[in-house]
Parts: structure tokens; C-alpha cells; sequence
């Protein structure tokens, strides 16, 4: 069925909306190409298939409130809002995210919740002390687990966050990388600051670094402590042992949480070592205030082609 959607751009330069030379426009008349785009003064027009219409539209609207909060929409945003758009809406709600999926909000950003693996986690980490989020690359579990942290801590429901990773080489050793402990490591941790770096500004991330409010540390620095009053997120946990996850579990203290993270997929320990992240839902599945989350491909919102990637290896698997 044909339909026609039009929608109007107010207070927002078009150059800020479409890119330098249109580019993001012309993206998305190359994703869509039975679609007529046309775009004319403060006027967008979609003109095509319905369901690929509500696509577009879904799209766009998502690319207005980052321009207007962020006063640019990047590459990235794009590939991930065009991936998001292809994957299926609730169908209960709108296919754009309301304010009931913010998971934490600033003056200068807003984490949301994109898809529906997201929003169990967030529904799932309210209701449950320990929520293990499971599933492939580009699914958001380590993003959108820093988020609730983050939320939780803003809201005063915890003191402190300590997040934690598995220095496990995958295919490298710590011994060649240059530099001291320190530098060796941060390869590793690098993709938790990151996602902070999104949610705090680099003045409060640093102030709260050095009064080890926030903390970012290899696994194994977690051994012999008990957290409390703290949100702990054990990132990448597929490459921990069974004895540094039952060891990490057992760090939660009084009014603590916790969100395990990883992709069973992408497991780098030694052939003969068990991953304590497969043998976690044999053992803890039955006890209550744990909870698993399994995200899958539907909930990737990196570029499109990483669901295709999943879709692949998946299949070859198979065979």
C-alpha cells in the first residue's frame, strides 16, 4: 500500500539535520530506495510503501530530537537509528522510544532504552539485585549497564560504582604491550570509560575517578573486598573462569547490585578452561534475585551489518 508522510523540521538548521552536502539524506534515500525522499524548506516527504514510510519516519524523528539535543546527528547515529528501524516495535507502544524508556538523563545527554532486550535489563535490574544481560557484539549490554549504573548512582541508591573486566588476551599478551600496569590494562577498560565519557562530563568522570566514587579495575583486583552500598558491573564475563565469577558475585555487599555482561560466542580463555558466564544460568537459575536477560540479534544497534555478520557466523555454525 502506497502512503505519504510529511513531516515539518522546526528550529533546526537543515545542514545540522542532513549532514554537510545532504549526506545523511542521501543515506537514507540509499538504504530506502523504493521510497521518494524529497525534501524541500522545512518539509520532509516520504512517499511509498507503508511499512518502510513508518521506517523513515521513526527514523527522522529520532535524528530531530539528536540534533536538537546535541546540535548534531553523526555517522553513527544514523547507521544505528537506520539498524534500530528494521528492528520490530513493541506492539504496544510507539515505534519511537517515549520518555518511559530514559534510563538517565543530563542537562546534555539522554541514554535511552532502544530495544526491547534493553528495556528488560533496565526492567529486570529494578526488580533483581544481580541481572546477567547475555548476547552477541552490538546489542548495547555493556552501554545501556553503565546507564542504570549511573542512574542508580545519580538517584542516590548507591554510594559508588565499580566496574570490572577480565584482562584476558584474545590472542595477545599483556607482556609485549608497552608501558606499566596501568597502560597495559587500559586497552581493556577503555570501552567502560568510554561509555561513561557519554553520560558524565571529563571534569566530573575525573573527580569522581580520584575519590574512587567510580572505579574501573581488571577482575582480578576485585579478590578480597566486600562492596557495599556499591553497583558493580563485570563486563565481558564470558572470559571470566568459574572461580573469578563465583569470586565476583561474592564481592555484593549490604544495598548492592550487580549486572554481568558478555557474549558466550566470543569466549578467549584456554580450550581446557570453563567460562564461568555459560555455567552461570546452570547454577544460579533458580535463585531468586538473580535474573538472565538473553539479547539477541533483533537488539543490535551498531551498523546494520553487524546483525548480518551475527546472521552468518550463525548459520555457518550450524553447518
Amino acid at each position: 500500500m502506497i502512503t505519504e508522510k510529511i513531516i515539518e523540521i522546526k528550529n533546526i538548521e537543515p545542514v545540522i539535520l542532513f549532514g554537510p552536502f545532504d549526506a545523511h539524506l542521501k543515506k537514507l534515500k540509499e538504504e530506502f530506495p523504493d521510497v521518494l525522499v524529497t525534501a524541500r524548506g522545512s518539509l520532509v516527504t516520504f512517499r511509498g510503501e507503508e511499512n518502510e514510510v513508518v521506517m523513515l519516519d521513526r527514523i527522522l524523528r529520532e535524528m530531530i530530537f539528536l540534533a536538537d539535543k546535541h546540535g548534531e546527528v553523526l555517522d553513527n547515529d544514523l547507521n544505528a537509528l537506520i539498524s534500530l528501524a528494521y528492528s520490530p516495535a513493541p506492539a504496544n507502544r510507539p515505534g519511537v522510544p517515549g520518555d518511559e524508556d530514559i534510563i538517565v538523563a543530563s542537562p546534555d545527554y539522554v541514554v535511552r532504552a532502544k530495544t526491547n532486550g534493553q528495556r528488560r535489563m533496565v526492567s529486570e535490574a529494578k526488580t533483581n539485585d544481580i541481572v546477567f544481560a547475555i548476547g552477541p557484539a552490538g546489542t548495547g549490554k555493556t552501554y545501556t549497564a553503565v546507564a542504570i549504573a549511573v542512574a542508580a548512582w545519580k538517584s542516590k541508591q548507591v554510594k559508588r560504582i565499580v566496574l570490572a573486566r577480565p584482562a584476558v588476551e584474545a590472542g595477545e599478551s599483556l607482556g609485549f604491550l608497552p608501558g606499566d600496569l596501568a597502560q597495559k590494562i587500559d586497552p581493556y577498560l577503555r570501552p567502560l570509560y568510554d561509555a561513561l565519557q557519554d553520560m558524565l562530563t571529563a571534569e566530573k568522570l575525573k573527580y569522581l575517578t580520584e575519590r574512587r566514587v567510580i572505579e574501573i579495575v581488571p577482575l582480578a583486583y576485585m579478590r578480597g573486598r566486600t562492596l557495599n552500598n556499591s553497583f558493580i558491573i563485570l563486563d565481558e564475563a564470558q572470559n571470566a573462569s568459574n572461580k573469578q565469577m563465583k569470586m565476583c558475585l561474592t564481592r555484593l555487599g549490604l544495598n548492592s547490585k550487580a549486572i554481568i555482561t558478555g557474549d558466550v560466542t566470543q569466549i578467549d580463555l584456554p580450550s581446557e578452561m570453563e567460562s564461568g558466564l555459560t555455567n552461570s544460568p546452570k547454577i544460579l537459575d533458580n535463585i531468586r534475585g538473580i535474573s538472565f536477560v538473553y539479547l539477541d540479534k533483533s537488539d543490535v544497534v551498531r551498523h546494520k551489518l553487524v546483525r548480518d555478520i551475527i546472521n552468518a557466523y550463525e548459520q555457518h555454525e550450524k553447518k
